[in-house]
């Protein structure tokens, strides 16, 4: 067997057919070039097979602890509301002196600029994103899915 059709059709064309993606004309072309070419005619029932072992597949869905992301003790919790209270006023507390060294830094006017034009732009889209996500709790139809 050759590695290609040998009228050169394009193999594309095979998928677009298994998949019911071509016009009406194409499906005909393709249609009948399969009647006449075995090299394009054994490609389309491998196709066609491994599709159809593809979509009959089962995959067992996990058992939704498995989703579940929040903490699944008290102790886990706590951990975790204490590691966020002590990471943002961490993170302030960096930028913040960050932003007093570069101001008083022997850094120009431009230095200046570079470094609270990139603080201000973050803190600006990080403030839109929140605005945004705030503003999507009330109406997420998928809160409560665990899944």
């Amino acid at each position: 067997m050759t590695d290609r059709c040998p009228t050169g059709l394009n193999e594309k064309l095979i998928t677009a057919f298994l998949d019911g993606e071509l016009t009406q004309g194409d499906e005909q072309r393709v249609r009948l070039h399969l009647e006449s070419c075995s090299y394009c005619r054994e490609l389309y029932t491998d196709l066609r097979r491994i599709r159809d072992a593809a979509m009959s597949t089962r995959f067992p869905a996990p058992p939704d602890d498995q989703w579940d992301e929040r903490p699944r003790t008290r102790g886990s919790l706590a951990f975790r509301l204490l590691g966020w209270w002590l990471a943002i006023p961490w993170v302030i507390f960096v930028l913040a002196y960050a932003a007093r060294e570069a101001w008083l830094g022997s850094h120009g006017a431009a230095g200046r600029v570079l470094v609270f034009g990139g603080i201000a732009a973050g803190t600006l889209l990080l403030v839109s994103a929140l605005l945004d996500r705030l503003r999507d709790l009330k109406t997420d139809k998928y809160r409560g899915v665990n899944k």
